[in-house]
């Protein structure tokens, strides 16, 4: 089957959690099918190094010249004022391109393709208004419930306007799009069903789960011996997606200062790429602020507990699941493990209030048979059903039906798990 699958940008490094979900399904399906690959691209030696190990993954790859602003630069607030009047969020808006578009159209007209795969919302954007083939959308979050989390997080009226002004048009944007494709993949159940509880227009449509893997023999546990008692915690994620940064202020500033009244020692290390300015800040005495690493797993070895204190996002965490595989113990927001199949007390700990969060983390430091026990379970767990081999196989069943070279006698069904495989070696960061 031949696959043009479009999105945002190359995979490579592999420092998001959606690059890195993409990733895997790609390296599956590239065993079976020719995937040409349409994105953006920043040009330069770190473009022709990525577009090269793109080739593992995608047969054909083909990208457009984009200069994107450094994020919370002068330029990048003057770039997103100037999308203040404009219908769409600004978040899809900025990736109108009439060179993307044009590239797309070419390649749509040398080609046949059985499928078009969007990936992510943002594609969408640049698609022409009638398709030559059938086409999915793979919907790795449900974008508007980001914006009404962002809106409902911010304490000033002007800053509440206008995230509740980027949510109303997200929430138009995606409705109109969802319904230009012929199926939907969203990455949880819980996706699936808040997708048609907004869109009930897209109910009638065959919407498929491809659920959260990990890397289970690259995320392993560490030896009895590396462990360490000191009180140590660690988050790790991009520092410069919204949802992370106001995560890691909201747990430095309301729920860390509770954790250290009763344990005074407890130290924190924030691990990722492009820690903004806020994030910067947080840095003391007992915070460990890291900016980009080339390996996560040094810091996540030596924490006795993986915080999650997420208030905003969609989708699913990796993140979540390379703590568990490596055999640590997470305490996380109900946000932070939402669609996982997570039962608190049993894999994790689940708290949402601050003091609820803090003793949670509390009751984890002091009591290692507690703690010895949520790690043995969450390890379990994602070693049984969760790896990426043991999570595939649907993907590619939901594709060619889609394509129309099955018969889908399971087109109206509830949602089933799709699959991705393969062994790409890097670390989720949202």
């Amino acid at each position: 089957m031949n696959i043009l699958w479009l999105k945002s940008d190359l995979l490579l490094p592999l420092d998001k959690g959606g690059r890195l979900r993409t990733w895997h399904l790609l390296r599956h399906l590239a065993k079976r099918h020719d995937v040409t690959y349409l994105s953006f691209s920043n040009f330069g030696a770190r473009h022709d190094s990525a577009q090269t190990g793109m080739r593992e993954v995608a047969a054909r790859v083909v990208t457009v010249p984009r200069f994107d602003p450094t994020k919370r630069s002068l330029l990048f607030y003057m770039d997103a004022a100037s999308y203040l009047a404009d219908p769409l969020p600004y978040a899809v808006a900025k990736y109108r391109s009439a060179a993307y578009k044009a590239q797309l159209q070419a390649l749509l007209h040398e080609q046949v393709f059985d499928l078009l795969v969007c990936d992510f919302l943002v594609p969408a954007v640049n698609l022409p208004k009638t398709l030559p083939c059938p086409a999915v959308i793979f919907t790795h979050n449900v974008e508007a419930e980001i914006w009404r989390r962002h809106a409902e997080t911010k304490a000033s009226v002007p800053t509440r306007w206008l995230y509740r002004l980027q949510h109303q048009r997200m929430l138009r944007f995606e409705a109109d799009t969802l319904k230009r494709f012929d199926g939907v993949i969203a990455v949880s159940d819980s996706d699936r069903n808040t997708l048609v509880r907004l869109y009930p227009e897209i109910a009638s449509k065959p919407i498929w789960v491809v659920r959260t893997g990990v890397d289970t023999e690259y995320f392993v546990p560490s030896p009895a011996e590396a462990k360490t008692a000191a009180p140590h915690l660690v988050f790790t994620g991009s520092m410069d997606w919204l949802p992370n940064e106001d995560a890691m202020v909201h747990f430095c500033r309301d729920i860390l200062p509770l954790i250290r009244e009763q344990e005074p020692g407890v130290r924190l290390s924030i691990v990722g790429r492009a820690p903004t300015p806020s994030v910067r800040a947080l840095a003391s005495e007992c915070i460990e602020i890291t900016g980009t690493v080339d390996d996560v797993r040094p810091y996540m070895r030596t924490a006795a507990v993986y915080v999650v204190p997420l208030r905003i996002g969609g989708g699913t965490r990796l993140k979540i699941f390379e703590a568990m595989s490596m055999g640590k113990a997470v305490v996380s927001t109900t946000v932070g493990a939402e669609g996982l199949p997570i039962v608190s007390e049993t894999h994790a700990l689940i708290a949402d209030e601050p003091r609820a969060f803090a003793d949670a983390v509390v009751s984890l430091l002091r009591d290692r048979t507690r703690r010895t026990s949520l790690e043995r379970a969450a390890r379990s767990l994602v070693v049984r059903h969760y790896d990426w081999s043991a999570v595939g196989g649907e993907l590619d069943d939901a594709l060619l039906i889609s394509a129309g070279h099955k018969k889908s006698a399971r087109k109206h069904d509830h949602p089933r798990p799709a699959h991705s495989m393969s062994k790409a070696r890097g670390h989720a960061s949202v």
